[in-house]
């Protein structure tokens, strides 16, 4: 998931700010050069949130179950870079 050195929101934070940015663009009160960056910060916490759901779901992957059991598996996150 994120981290805070990168400048970036763990996945609550990133989805309440994607609410907070969509009502301020519904609300028609931006200029065209505000609409623009807050379209450009929600398009990069967006992809922020699916990297992270991706992260989110392999793990769950390896948690298989076998003969009965639940098997842990080693997970090696993938660079961001």
């Amino acid at each position: 998931m994120a981290n805070e050195d990168s400048g970036a929101y763990p996945f609550e934070a990133s989805l309440e700010r994607l609410e907070a940015l969509v009502n301020r663009m519904e609300s028609g009160n931006l200029t065209l050069e505000d609409s623009l960056s807050t379209f450009e910060e929600g398009i990069r916490l967006t992809r922020e949130c699916q990297l992270a759901l991706g992260r989110a779901e392999e793990k769950v992957r390896m948690l298989i179950e076998r003969n009965g059991k639940l098997e842990d598996l080693a997970f090696d996150a993938p660079d961001d870079d």
